[in-house]
């Protein structure tokens, strides 16, 4: 590994075997199997901006539409734009989910050890496994073959000692690739992969990467520590360790977050409209912030206060549909559930304020309640 001096000390735990299973082009290819005209067509799957004045995104495309540039979370009146001849089809849920469940059921012939990210991807901790095969890549070539067989979809695997370069992995040979990095082979594999890849480097974070010289992995391993921090903060500590092939989260099989929220207690209490307000935007903030990390979204939103005098309101609302992860929204709905419940007790202050999304699923799992647009036709 590097010798850069390190100014806290950092674990690597190389015992594991973590597969991150990435199915391809999931909801295109599961469009593919059911018409198979649309393996040699653009395909889109998202709502046609033709019939919806413009509006929606894209769920994912084929590997033909991909060639003109359509990618997922893209406008899908860009994917329009950029491939006139698309074909767009509107997203069948219940069936992706319907697949998602028979392949999870494959999964666990392997082991129980299974952390779900999305319909299309999760990931399996085989270091003990039901199978007992020694060969984390005979496993791997096995689970795909099975899920061939029984779904004719295909998957592509990232195998690692840890999460991080498991999931980058999983990506180095897509479609339907297997892809090793043993521990000796980490720094070398990370040094080359772009800025871009490393996880919680986003679109806001990419450009001051850029700014300041980093574009890969090896740009990244050359800056200290603190630096790292003063520049990006959490992310600046995170990144020195992932770079130098350290992630020590565990695969989380047994833990399912039922809620995610964020509370404040104040001395001196609270004592106007506007500083509630203020104090409520920044807790939205954090919230927003950590349903992204988890990747997951909800539908009831939680508002808590606890007044100078001990008396403590909990209001819940729930919506019909998935909130979007956006701190204003979140702002906005606490702050008219707050409006509704401040009574004469605020005349103590207000000591604590919360803000807690439940009604949690991950972000994969749709708002299913369709069409979205009344007037659209398949």
């Amino acid at each position: 590994m590097s010798q850069s001096i390190s100014e806290s000390p950092i674990n690597i735990n190389t015992s594991r075997k973590i597969i991150h299973v990435d199915m391809d082009a999931f909801y295109a290819s599961i469009e593919e199997r059911e018409n198979p005209a649309y393996k040699t067509q653009p395909l889109v799957v998202a709502y046609d901006p033709r019939k919806t004045g413009g509006r929606g995104v894209v769920t994912t495309a084929n590997y033909v539409a991909r060639q003109y540039g359509v990618h997922s979370a893209m406008p899908a009146a860009k994917a329009l734009e950029l491939c006139p001849k698309a074909v767009f089809k509107k997203p069948n849920f219940p069936l992706y989910r319907q697949v998602s469940d028979q392949i999870h059921e494959i999964f666990h012939e392997y082991t129980d050890k299974i952390e779900p990210i999305a319909f299309d991807e999760a990931y399996l901790d085989v270091t003990e496994n039901k199978p007992q095969i020694h060969s984390a890549v005979e496993l791997a070539h096995r689970l795909q073959r099975e899920i061939w067989t029984k779904t004719h979809l295909t998957c592509s695997t990232g195998i690692s000692y840890n999460k991080f370069i498991a999931k980058l992995a999983s990506d180095y040979r897509k479609p339907a690739g297997v892809t090793i990095v043993l521990p000796q082979d980490a720094e070398p594999f990370l040094l080359r992969e772009p800025i871009e890849k490393f996880r919680g480097v986003g679109k806001k974070t990419v450009p001051k990467m850029h700014e300041l010289g980093i574009d890969s992995g090896y740009e990244l391993l050359q800056w200290t520590e603190m630096d790292l921090i003063q520049h990006f903060g959490k992310l600046g500590y995170i990144l020195y360790r992932r770079v130098r092939g350290s992630d020590d989260r565990p695969v989380e099989y047994l833990r399912e977050r039922k809620s995610i929220g964020k509370e404040r207690t104040f001395g001196p209490f609270l004592g106007s409209s506007d500083q509630v307000s203020a104090h409520l935007k920044a807790l939205a903030e954090m919230v927003s912030e950590t349903m992204q990390t988890h990747q997951r979204h909800g539908k009831t939103l939680v508002l808590k206060l606890r007044y100078g005098d001990f008396v403590t309101i909990t209001k819940r609302r729930t919506f019909p549909e998935f909130l979007p992860n956006d701190a204003e929204t979140f702002y906005r709905y606490a702050e008219e559930i707050f409006e509704g419940v401040v009574d004469q007790h605020f005349d103590s202050g207000i000591r604590l304020l919360g803000i807690t999304m439940t009604g949690l699923a991950p972000l994969a799992f749709e708002n299913i309640s369709l069409p979205l647009y009344p007037n659209e036709r398949d």
